[in-house]
């Protein structure tokens, strides 16, 4: 890359997902998943993993309908914000304005991409507190304690879009983001992109929209301390009913070790571990996948399943 990294995004902070079976949901990520509960009002609920020092990286919200809501990025600083929000203004895209923030960070600058994703850029955030010591971490710098399938961090997202190209325009243009790995189509299109604003591999992919919907999320990740965290919540699934789509393996693109499953709602979550794979070249150039690798399948040759192209929420219609 040529331009000079942007430094003004720290990290994704939250992703609110929705859900029309929100207690079941809430039941997943709780006693399965293994997020932890830091509040709840009678919409939301306020989740976290054992080691994210936010209040909350999942807000789950009741609904009607399933997929994402939004996707909260924080700032570096308040003036990164305020640089930040300037630019979106200037894009183009569409400007959503100042919300007054909820439980978990305070006041927040919402914008859409072209597709009906909606973001919010906010700095002011609500550090997490174990309350008893039953949650408190035996070590300082570990946020709480753990159990469960032990999800530590928030990791990334995969979001649809009919326009690859277009959204990596969105995403470094309002958010400054580089891009780490993409798939170039024999058609000439962008099939993916996996995009990043700091030194991790990737905090958001985008991959093409294959059943005409609009807005949809394909899946939510958080990242596991290793891979044998996989490995056992693959049986904590089981033994729950949970539906396994696909892993554990481990991708071809960015390495990590996967897992995917479906809540109760039908959102996609993973489970995956990326070990210690670092961006830290500022002149890093983004590999290039053909479609040619891709039908190779993944890392180890495990093929894609159909589900993983198709399924995305909220669902689609099927056409009559």
């Amino acid at each position: 890359m040529t331009s000079e990294p942007c430094l003004d995004i720290a990290h994704l902070g939250h992703v609110e997902m929705l859900t029309d079976k929100f207690e079941a949901s809430l039941d997943f990520f709780t006693r399965v998943y293994g997020l932890k509960l830091s509040a709840r009002d009678e919409t939301s609920a306020y989740l976290r993993a054992w080691d994210d020092y936010e209040f909350c990286t999942l807000k789950l919200t009741r609904s009607e309908t399933t997929g994402v809501a939004h996707i909260g990025y924080r700032a570096a600083s308040p003036a990164a914000l305020d640089r930040r929000v300037r630019a979106v203004e200037a894009s183009g895209y569409k400007v959503l304005g100042w919300i007054d923030g909820d439980e978990s960070h305070g006041r927040a600058f919402r914008f859409e991409d072209p597709f009906g994703h909606v973001f919010e850029l906010y700095y002011d955030t609500v550090w997490y507190t174990a309350q008893d010591n039953d949650d408190r971490a035996a070590l300082k710098n570990t946020a709480s304690a753990f159990t469960g399938a032990a999800p530590r961090r928030l990791d990334h997202l995969n979001l649809l879009a009919s326009d690859v190209a277009e959204f990596r325009r969105f995403m470094e243009t309002c958010l400054g983001s580089r891009v780490t790995e993409l798939i170039q189509l024999d058609n000439g299109r962008i099939g993916g992109c996996w995009f990043t604003v700091n030194n991790k591999t990737y905090d958001l992919a985008c991959t093409e929209e294959h059943a005409g919907g609009r807005a949809r999320l394909h899946h939510v990740t958080y990242a596991t301390d290793q891979r044998e965290d996989i490995l056992r919540a693959a049986d904590i699934f089981l033994q729950n009913g949970v539906h396994i789509e696909t892993g554990p393996h481990k991708h071809a693109i960015q390495g990590t070790f996967f897992l995917y499953v479906w809540e109760p709602a039908g959102n996609r979550v993973e489970l995956a571990n990326s070990g210690a794979r670092l961006i830290l070249a500022p002149d890093w150039e983004p590999v290039c996948w053909t479609e040619a690798d891709r039908k190779k399948g993944q890392a180890w040759g495990l093929k894609t399943i159909e589900t993983f192209h198709t399924h995305g929420t909220p669902p689609v219609p099927k056409e009559i």
